[in-house]
């Protein structure tokens, strides 16, 4: 097999970086049969990559705890986080994630006054009482989120009186909690301390950070929520079609 030769001003670390997103990609997306990855020398073949990339390539999926590399065995996907529509992420559609049966380990569940920027954003006075609900979200029995939602009343009180023991929407429908619109605004921060303990990483550790809004139907806001995910262990897919914009 004829030794594939970097193109004239392309970077190793290019190269490398590429291998990695495509093999990334592939593996997440269940193309490799029974989670095995094809041997060195089939992945220089089918992706036109020297063995030295190939190995960085895979070194660096290993860094990010996707796969494993046995001597003998082979390398295998040890990772599988759930995909998940953004629809049903917002709570305003229902799919798998309204099958979670884990129940949440509930870090906070009281009333307190909601501070002034807080109260804005609810759209009621400052010190007005509001519903604090903190809970670590579990992912097949592994910590994935830490979820602090402020809920007014009356909405407050029904959640209050309501067994939490599977997924944060689900309980809003238990409490017979009406969703309208639901926002996200999403970015990434590094992992704090205390959630990097919650979620079982390091300080420093990239998170997605999400800021959620959800009104009810009337578009009367209901709850502020602030999330912390492990984006190893949650993907979001979302997806649209063009409208027959030029």
């Amino acid at each position: 097999m004829p030794v594939p030769r970097r193109r004239p001003g392309v970077r190793r670390g290019e190269d490398v970086r590429r291998l990695r997103d495509l093999l990334r990609a592939a593996l997440l997306a269940h193309r490799f049969p029974e989670g095995a990855l094809p041997s060195e020398t089939d992945l220089m073949s089918a992706y036109g990559a020297t063995r030295a990339a190939v190995r960085e390539a895979l070194a660096m999926l290993r860094s990010e705890g996707l796969i494993e590399r046995l001597p003998g065995v082979g390398t295998h996907v040890m990772a599988d986080p759930p995909r998940t529509e953004m629809d049903e992420a917002l709570g305003v559609t229902r799919g798998p994630m309204y099958a979670v049966t884990t129940p949440p380990r509930v870090l906070d569940r009281s009333t307190v006054p909601a501070p002034v920027t807080l109260a804005e954003a609810l759209g009621v006075e400052p010190g007005t009482p509001v519903l604090r609900l903190e809970y670590v979200a579990m992912t097949e029995g592994l910590p994935s989120a830490v979820a602090t939602n402020y809920v007014v009343h009356p909405e407050a009180q029904r959640l209050l009186a309501t067994s939490f023991h599977g997924h944060w929407y689900q309980l809003m429908a238990d409490a017979g909690v009406v969703l309208g619109e639901s926002e996200f605004v999403i970015d990434c921060v590094p992992a704090d301390a205390g959630t990097a303990e919650l979620l079982g990483l390091a300080a420093g550790a990239p998170l997605l950070a999400v800021e959620q809004t959800i009104t009810d139907p009337g578009g009367r806001v209901i709850d502020v929520a602030f999330l912390r995910i492990r984006p190893d262990r949650f993907r979001f897919v979302c997806r649209a079609t063009a409208s027959g914009l030029l």
